[in-house]
Order: structure tokens, then C-alpha cells, then sequence
């Protein structure tokens, strides 16, 4: 467990309570205790099949379209259950975005798929659209590439820029976290760097967490990581600590490559 917060920390956005998650009778996350402080990037790390995007998929609640799956304990945003009964899993997403692993733009134009979200919301006055496409393909670092280009099909960009747009069309609904799901795994050297700096830009205005197999992604992108082992948490601290000072033998024993 992280210790209590000083007065100079952020606040947490996200509170993870005694949460267990069940697919079927199989449970993969066992009683996970976790914050996630506002405006920073928190790393979910561990080895395959450990839970990490099952914790990721629980906070916006994707896991909903698993059949047979439950859960116990809670997960809160800004201090309201995500499972709440009353409360609309659409207006959850867009509160909490979410990229995924394998670039999914829709077979539409660069203009279409920014704004899909907002279309789906009943937004459809053009100025308002144009706004905000040009304000979140700026902010994921891809409007200088595609400004004179924006009718055409999405599925004409290279697959680093696939993944920005889809980070371009996670954001234009100004949601105030953002999940990615292994978002580099599919990308070169040169695309993964420019998500990367891209990760770096948006925490000065979202509270992202990021499910990274990568070890030395995860050190080099988030403030805080969280280190989970066979569906428990094991230990979670700043990123420097968490690689250079672990106080778990399993930590250490993970991050220094003896297993995983």
C-alpha cells in the first residue's frame, strides 16, 4: 500500500478498494487495494496473465461485455462507485477513455472518427465538430500530419498514426482519465518514441494509466507504478523506488528480468 499522501501529492482520481474479479469461477484479481493520483501516469506492470488489463478494463467497466464475469469490492472515480446501478456506462467512458493495444480506427475519414464520440452525444453543430478535431488531433501530436488530409480514409495512415488518431478520438470527449492498453506493443522504435512524448504531453491535462509489458517503457513514461503477480497486487510506489528500491523480493526479482 502507498502511504498516506503528503499535502504536496496529488490527489487520487481513482480509489481501488478490495476488489476481486471473477470469469466465471475463475477469479483473476484477488482483493486489490489501489489509488491512482490525479494528472499522473501510473504503470500497471507484470508478467502475462498476471491482471493487469483486467484491473485496467474494470475501471471503465469493458469488462461488462464479458459473459459470466463479476465482481466484489469497488472501484471509485472522484469518489462515486463505477458500478453504481444508476449510473449510464456511456457517461463513465466518456469520462474515462480508453486506448487499446492494436490500433482500432473505424473505416471512416480522419474527420469521422475524431468526432464519432461526440456525434454519438447528439453533437452535430459543424463548428463545434471542427473545434474538436483540430483540438484533439493537436494534442495527440497529429494535426500537422493530416490538417490537409482529414476526408480521407482513416486506414490510410501508417500505424503509428493510426494509434494516435485513435488517441486523438479517445480525448475529443475531454474525459478526465485515460487507459491504454499496451499501446505500443504493435509499433516501431520511431512510433513507440512518439507515443511515448505524446504520454509525457497529455498527464499535464489527463490522469492516465498504461498496462505496459515493457520495462524500460514503464520507467521512462509513468510517475507511479503498480507491480501485480498472479491477480494480486504485490506492490505499488513511485517508479523510481518501485526500479531501483523495490521492497518486495517478487518486485525486484521481476523488474531486474530474474522471471516474467
Amino acid at each position: 500500500m502507498r502511504p498516506e499522501p503528503s499535502k504536496d501529492e496529488p490527489r487520487s482520481i481513482i480509489e481501488v478498494e478490495k476488489f476481486n474479479f471473477f470469469y466465471g469461477d475463475k477469479q483473476a484479481l484477488f482483493d486489490i487495494d489501489l489509488e491512482i493520483p490525479e494528472k499522473e501516469v501510473t504503470a500497471l506492470i507484470g508478467p502475462s496473465g498476471c491482471g493487469k488489463s483486467t484491473l485496467l478494463r474494470s475501471i471503465n467497466r469493458m469488462n461488462d461485455l464479458i459473459d459470466g464475469q463479476h465482481h466484489s469490492g469497488d472501484i471509485r472515480l472522484e469518489g462515486d462507485s463505477v458500478f453504481h446501478p444508476e449510473l449510464e456506462v456511456i457517461s463513465l467512458r466518456k469520462r474515462v477513455g480508453m486506448v487499446f493495444q492494436k490500433s482500432n480506427p473505424f473505416p471512416k475519414s480522419i474527420y469521422e472518427n475524431v468526432v464519432f464520440g461526440l456525434r454519438v452525444a447528439g453533437v452535430n453543430r459543424k463548428s463545434q465538430l471542427d473545434e474538436s478535431v483540430e483540438r484533439s488531433l493537436k494534442a495527440a501530436a497529429l494535426w500537422e500530419e493530416v490538417k490537409d488530409r482529414l476526408n480521407e480514409n482513416a486506414l490510410s495512415l501508417s500505424g503509428g498514426q493510426q494509434q494516435r488518431l485513435c488517441i486523438a478520438r479517445a480525448i475529443a470527449n475531454q474525459p478526465e482519465v485515460l487507459l491504454m492498453d499496451e499501446p505500443c506493443s504493435a509499433l516501431d522504435p520511431v512510433a513507440t518514441a512518439k507515443i511515448e512524448a505524446l504520454i509525457h504531453e497529455l498527464k499535464k491535462n489527463y490522469t492516465m494509466v498504461i498496462v505496459t509489458h515493457n520495462m524500460q517503457q514503464a520507467a521512462r513514461v509513468s510517475d507511479n507504478t503498480a507491480f501485480l503477480y498472479m491477480g494480486a497486487l504485490i506492490e505499488v510506489d513511485d517508479t523510481r523506488t518501485i526500479f531501483t528500491r523495490p521492497k518486495e523480493r517478487k518486485t525486484e526479482d521481476y523488474v531486474t528480468g530474474r522471471f516474467g
